[in-house]
């Protein structure tokens, strides 16, 4: 798949750049995209036993306040949201997840603080 993407979008590789670079990056996009889909995918479907319990257990609040996290997180730009899902959510040291992302440690450490305080400013002014 990464391959057929890469042919496709040959167009957009710049000369002198790495190959390899640009090829792993395709990949890891590819790989986000389908583990973000199965997440969907799981949380769509859920089991007939799970239905009963719905709205006895105080969890709608829970389930609101995410929906908040969810949209405050979609607003944030691409760099940010990737860094804070990494340190925050997915719990990479800085170092790992700069790693991932394929940027120095102190650029993924101001993207992780900008990203965070929007979040921290737009859940403050939700009611």
């Amino acid at each position: 798949m990464t391959i057929e993407r890469a042919l496709a979008n040959r167009h957009q590789w710049q000369e002198g750049s790495r190959l390899d670079s640009w090829m792993y990056r395709i990949m890891r996009n590819i790989w986000i995209d389908e583990v973000r889909s199965r997440s969907r995918r799981s949380q769509t479907f859920v089991a007939e036993e799970a239905g009963i319990a719905i709205g006895h257990d105080g969890g709608q609040e829970a389930a609101v306040e995410l929906g908040n996290v969810d949209r405050a997180l979609a607003t944030l730009p691409d760099e940010q949201r990737e860094a804070v899902l990494l340190v925050l959510v997915e719990g990479y040291a800085y170092k790992e997840a700069a790693e991932i992302i394929g940027c120095p440690v102190g650029t993924l450490n101001s993207r992780l603080v900008r990203g965070r305080d929007a979040l921290l400013a737009q859940l403050e002014e939700r009611p």
